[in-house]
């Protein structure tokens, strides 16, 4: 019943929290580093993009459709999808204003599924850890009512047993005064004592 309680570090605790900022703010500087190697204003770069994300948009769609949809995998293409339109906006427009409105955009968003499946995930971390202590107090209770149910047995064991003691002691010592006759106790459905035969003979 005693656990070890492990405290974890504070990184791990808070790298699950950035990691959408971070996720998003390495497109846009992979992004502006991609504008200023050439991808200004190409033509080629903005289509290139534009295919990839609508593409990775199409296969989100597709994977969601459908019983056998799986979300994973749509979340999964939808996020790409709006990676690599901030990267194709970021890569091929002017200055620091667009691209840095789409990052703040992007990051919300991603931010609000984000919160959505950690609250999901919060509140089915808090049923597993209340149903695995109800658990443990029910394991609790059932060894508490086993423990209680085996020592009175042995218990009553006991008793009986000093008490069989205690009646075969003074049968022996009635036996050994003189004048003792066993007919009323063989009568009576006692059984005969072997230590009666050996005090007559001594």
């Amino acid at each position: 019943m005693n656990e070890q309680l492990v405290a974890r570090h504070w990184l791990v605790i808070i790298a699950p929290k950035a990691a959408p900022g971070i996720a998003t703010s390495t497109v846009l500087i992979l992004a502006r580093i991609w504008n200023a190697n050439g991808a200004q204003h190409s033509l080629g770069n903005a289509v290139l993009m534009t295919a990839l994300s609508l593409g990775a948009a199409a296969a989100g769609a597709c994977a969601s459709i459908g019983r056998a949809g799986d979300s994973i995998i749509a979340g999964t293409a939808f996020a790409a999808s709006g990676g690599l339109a901030l990267a194709g906006v970021a890569g091929y427009a002017d200055g620091w204003s667009l691209p840095l409105l789409l990052w703040a955009l992007a990051t919300a968003i991603t931010y609000g599924l984000a919160a959505r499946y950690w609250r999901t995930d919060r509140r089915k971390t808090v049923a597993h850890e209340r149903q695995t202590i109800e658990r443990r107090e029910e394991y609790a209770h059932i060894e508490r009512v086993e423990t209680l149910r085996a020592t009175t047995q042995i218990e009553v064991a006991r008793t009986g047993a000093a008490y069989a003691e205690q009646l075969a002691q003074a049968l022996v010592t009635r036996a050994a005064l003189p004048g003792f006759d066993p007919t009323p106790l063989e009568r009576a459905g006692l059984p005969a004592l072997p230590s009666l035969d050996m005090t007559k003979e001594h």
